[in-house]
């Protein structure tokens, strides 16, 4: 049996709530009682700004990666895994050093509202 879940551009907090160059996590949850952990990046000097991806390190197998440091490696925005130091994309989820990705979710800020679609 497939279950269809509709996406939508749900509120996540205020943007006055984000951290500048730091992460914060927010849990999601669908009409099915599915939930999900992500990790909302704050970038201000980044082209994209604010960046969601999911909070699960599959290699450390832990939901941490909130907790990361952020950078750039070769222009490509990254959250460095606080546990072993893996680096995800921000942008792609793919991990520069292992063959691991992580989930990707379209973030913006609409009237000071951080919304995700999900």
């Amino acid at each position: 049996m497939t279950t269809t879940t509709n996406k939508t551009w749900r509120t996540i907090c205020d943007s006055s709530d984000l951290v500048k160059d730091s992460g914060i996590c927010a849990l999601l949850a669908d009409e099915a009682g599915n939930e999900e952990q992500i990790a909302i990046f704050h970038l201000p000097n980044s082209e994209e700004k604010i960046y969601a991806v999911g909070n699960y390190d599959p290699i450390g197998k832990a939901n941490v990666l909130y907790r990361g440091i952020v950078g750039c490696i070769a222009d490509e925005p990254v959250v460095a895994s606080p546990l072993y130091k893996q680096h995800f994309s921000l942008k792609t989820g793919r991990c520069l050093q292992e063959e691991q990705s992580i989930a990707v979710y379209e973030i913006r800020i609409e009237n000071e509202q951080v919304q995700v679609f999900y």
